[in-house]
């Protein structure tokens, strides 16, 4: 089925990790997360009980519910296997007076969006005993995605554990997912950490000693045998570093237009986000600026997006400058440098989406050391293991600065790599061995 060669593609993806000798030069899928338009109903009926129907009208439809039904068993009968494995290993600790044993964690998975999450499904289905800690909410960074996003891939691409995402439109939005990844955490029983920031992480490969630190302050440890570090990119923008940009008016995240109806807005960028808010805030009545130090709207914006932008530009719209540059915020105005010279705008609020990156400060305060202008964190391909023993790196943090190269639909795939490495080194605990 179609579906099902996709997934195989995905799966097939190589991982841009750096490494003394091997080096991947995959491109990904190149399917972004950003902001789109919602499409048609694809022949699918909703329903959230983690089952999947597809309408009687489609030829396929007893062949795809043959394969999600099978699915959904390989879900319920890998969870129910994990935890036999892990049951067997618990009683053999305590058999062996190894108290110890009961106390530390198998693998904590630092950061719980779709790719940690995928992570710790695999880990708990292959016998481990698994937790998740996150800054934020369960899937902090989609809560923070704009609220009527709509993902630019498909439901099957984003799904994790074995469990179908059902959903009535080609492109699911972001409450939908939301949803389903409530859902699959749900029905593996995730120990979720939430609101939990991870502060430092001392120790060594089997015995790591993690502090976390709550919203009121308050910090806690948990010990691991093993890390995986999944902490994705979103939370930290790429800052201009001009005059002003510490104003309240200025924002690195586009939520919703309402807002700023009537206002004069600037919006800087010019990739998929800033595209799709100047199109919104100009549709719900903001006076919009663009501003792009590139020549035009950049090539990699989606295909439904760019004509719309440019034609609103082309008949005056919504303002842009190209090849130019915002260098001071004021108060209630910005300064601009543009090919012919500076200047001067009346304005109301900023949105600044230029882009975000990992945070790069925290791997290397866990050791983990990167390679040349990308920064790619140096880990073995095969392993997803980083150059630090017993530290595992899942999801986008994999490629460094390269952050249009992985996304929830191949990084999704990065747990399995992991549990079967944790697997063939980690068989005899519990043994005494």
């Amino acid at each position: 089925m179609e579906n099902a060669e996709k997934l195989q593609q995905q799966r097939q993806k190589q991982i841009p990790c750096g490494n003394d000798n091997k080096k991947s030069k995959s491109k990904g899928n190149g399917k972004g997360l950003r902001e789109g338009e919602s499409a048609g109903a694809g022949g699918r009926e909703r329903d959230f009980g983690l089952s999947w129907r597809l309408k009687a009208e489609d030829g396929g439809a007893r062949v795809a519910i043959a394969e999600v039904s099978g699915r959904e068993q390989k879900a319920k009968n890998g969870s129910e296997a994990g935890g036999q494995r892990l049951a067997e290993r618990l009683n053999q600790a305590e058999q062996l007076n190894q108290p110890e044993r009961l106390d530390m964690l198998d693998v904590l998975v630092i950061g719980a969006g779709p790719t940690g999450l995928a992570c710790a499904i695999d880990a708990q289905r292959a016998g481990f005993r698994v937790a998740l800690a996150d800054k934020g909410c369960l899937c902090n960074s989609l809560f923070h995605y704009p609220a009527h996003m709509t993902f630019f891939t498909t439901p099957e691409l984003l799904e994790i554990g074995d469990i179908p995402f059902p959903s009535p439109h080609q492109k699911p939005t972001r409450d939908e997912a939301l949803q389903y990844y409530r859902q699959v955490a749900a029905h593996y029983r995730l120990d979720v950490r939430q609101y939990q920031r991870v502060e430092r992480v001392t120790g060594a490969d089997g015995a790591f000693d993690v502090a976390l630190r709550d919203r009121f302050e308050r910090e806690s440890h948990l010990k691991a045998r093993k890390l995986i570090v999944a902490t994705g990119y979103y939370d930290l923008p790429n800052r201009l570093g001009i005059p002003g940009e510490d104003l309240t008016k200025v924002h690195h995240y586009y939520d919703d237009p309402h807002p700023y109806s009537g206002l004069d807005v600037v919006v800087i960028g010019g990739k998929n986000s800033a595209a799709i808010a100047a199109l919104e805030l100009w549709r719900h009545g903001a006076r919009v600026t663009l501003v792009h130090r590139g020549p035009g709207i950049h090539s990699h914006v989606k295909y439904w997006i760019k004509p719309d932008i440019e034609n609103r530009i082309k008949n005056g719209e919504v303002q842009a400058y190209f090849e130019s540059r915002v260098v001071e915020i004021g108060l209630d105005e910005v300064r601009l440098e543009t090919p012919h010279g500076e200047l001067t705008l009346k304005n109301d609020f900023v949105f600044a989406l230029t882009g975000y990156h990992p945070d790069f400060e925290f791997l290397t305060s866990l050791g983990v050391r990167s390679e040349g202008k990308d920064r790619l964190p140096v880990c073995n391909a095969e392993t997803l293991e980083s150059n630090v023993p017993g530290i595992y790196l899942a999801g986008v943090i994999v490629a460094g600065a390269r952050t249009n190269e992985i996304f929830i639909e191949n990084g999704r795939f990065h747990g399995g790599v992991i549990a079967r490495d944790l697997a063939a080194r980690l068989a005899s605990w519990g043994t005494g061995e």
